[in-house]
């Protein structure tokens, strides 16, 4: 699933061309991806203008002149193709303006697209849940120490949930402990604040080299001019499972299935 770095990333290869652009033209070619698309979407963002881009957690913004904004989440597999050199049955939603085409492009259809007053925006329900930004001021370790008091539930699920921080995934949480040494088995409210305060650095980071690398490319998710993300040739822990800790401290990564999704960590270094 693309996670943080992989929608700005996305965003930012979007905004390059289509900022400040007209669409002028919409077609939809399903009526639906996970969820049906809305029912007025043609007719309000045919001849609007593109006004700014943004990312909310793991969604991207797309601002128009018609207070409204389109929000769009890639799911597994979705990603948007500019200026395809041909149609794909894959291609659900498409945007032209006078000197591109932009299309969403997602194979499995997890993905999906809404269409929200952008005054109204803080308040529609998914963002009206969302803990702060982890590139943001608001991600301290006063907030993630209030957030995980006597939270028995382990450092690694909470820091998945999105009320607690927005935007973070399993790459980027396994990546993110590993550079903090916190075992991700630990009991988030035995997390120390010391311990926190090395999580939060830890945690922009991994994001922040993530971005500089354009993502990470595991399956189907590539930028938005075809490029792959390649920071994933520089995991600590996933996808290393029985390789050395990168530390060189004598450690073997392990991954265990948590919550229904692998952990992969190094159990000499974190703790």
């Amino acid at each position: 699933m693309p996670e943080l770095p992989e929608v700005e990333t996305t965003v930012r290869g979007l905004a390059a061309s289509l900022d400040g652009a007209r669409i002028e033209r919409v077609q939809l070619n399903r009526a639906d991806m996970r969820r049906a698309f809305p029912e007025d979407l043609v007719q309000r963002l045919s001849g609007a203008r593109v006004t700014g881009l943004g990312r909310r957690a793991k969604y991207g913004l797309i601002h128009t002149d018609r207070d409204s904004t389109l929000i769009f989440h890639l799911g597994m597999s979705g990603r948007w193709r500019i200026d395809p050199s041909a149609p794909d049955k894959h291609d659900h939603l498409v945007l032209e303006t006078a000197d591109h085409v932009y299309a969403l492009n997602d194979a499995r259809r997890f993905g999906f697209v809404d269409l929200v007053d952008t005054a109204l925006l803080d308040e529609w329900p998914p963002f009206a849940a969302l803990g702060p930004e982890p590139l943001g001021p608001d991600l301290t370790a006063d907030h993630l120490k209030r957030e995980l008091k006597d939270r028995k539930q382990a450092i690694k699920l909470l820091l998945l949930d999105q009320g607690i921080v927005a935007g973070l995934g399993n790459i980027y949480v396994c990546e993110a402990l590993w550079h903090a040494r916190i075992d991700p088995r630990k009991a988030a409210g035995k997390v120390s604040k010391p311990a926190l305060e090395r999580l939060v650095p830890a945690i922009r980071d991994v994001l922040e080299r993530s971005l500089g690398d354009g993502g990470s490319t595991l399956r189907d998710y590539a930028q938005p001019d075809g490029q792959l993300g390649y920071f994933a040739t520089r995991f600590a822990v996933y996808g290393r499972e029985k390789k050395p800790c990168l530390r060189d401290d004598g450690g073997t990564i392990r991954r265990f299935a948590q919550g229904g999704r692998s952990t992969w960590y190094c159990p000499k270094c974190q703790r």
